[in-house]
């Protein structure tokens, strides 16, 4: 199978700590992955390497064969932990600079999203509920032709029902070409949507595999076997 991300010994410090130290990991195309963890584990620092936000300090991080840079930028659709709308925006502001700046952006689909979460491209940021910013800011990115998508804490805050919003969002409208990255600690809630997943802890790998073989052949959820292997 072909390979989307691949990390060699990488490692990020700051201020003389390891977030990341030796991570090893290849990811498959077309596949909807997990990157599960406690709070503090590593999951930002790797999906900010990812979207090339950040450095590597040693090691090497690729994507589709590049390290990250302009050309990834041009193929990864990513959507950071934090909201980062300007109040006095409205939405169909946020839409025409995508668009503008986004050769990938595909705005009638935005707007058939905004529609179906019954959102009007007419309202203000700064009118709009927490839950309802990050189901703006999903849009955004899930309205781009991506190859590769970095979900950073798409369900983190929000209530169970804006929840389930976004992951209908997510399925509903990924392509079977392209790979999704979705970083969380709420494993239950993201379960049911993932073809693979990967454990993090202390900036390092701590086991990875297919959700379907873990159900068949170990009898349990992808959320027990993280609490057996966490010792939650």
């Amino acid at each position: 199978m072909d390979t989307i991300l691949e990390c060699r010994n990488l490692s990020k410090y700051y201020t003389g700590l390891p977030a990341l130290y030796n991570f090893n990991l290849s990811l498959p195309k077309g596949k909807i992955i997990g990157l599960l963890g406690p709070n503090g584990s590593g999951k930002t620092t790797f999906i900010k390497l990812a979207a090339g936000l950040l450095t590597p300090t040693a090691g090497t991080l690729t994507i589709n064969g590049f390290a990250p840079g302009i050309e990834t930028k041009s193929f990864i659709s990513y959507l950071p932990e934090r909201s980062y709308f300007s109040s006095w925006m409205k939405v169909s502001d946020i839409l025409a600079v995508f668009a503008d700046f986004y050769k990938d952006f595909d705005m009638a689909r935005a707007l058939d999203m905004l529609k179906r979460l019954g959102i009007s491209a007419t309202s203000k940021i700064k009118t709009l509920s927490k839950g309802t910013k990050e189901k703006v800011q999903l849009v955004l990115v899930m309205s781009r032709r991506a190859k590769l998508y970095l979900l950073d804490e798409p369900i983190g805050g929000v209530d169970p029902a804006t929840r389930e919003y976004i992951l209908d969002t997510i399925i509903s409208n990924y392509s079977e070409d392209s790979t999704i990255i979705i970083s969380t600690h709420l494993i239950t809630d993201i379960e049911k949507v993932l073809d693979d997943f990967v454990f993090i802890n202390k900036g390092q790998v701590v086991m990875s595999g297919v959700v379907d073989d873990v159900r068949a052949e170990k009898g349990k959820s992808i959320d027990e076997l993280f609490r057996e292997v966490f010792k939650c």
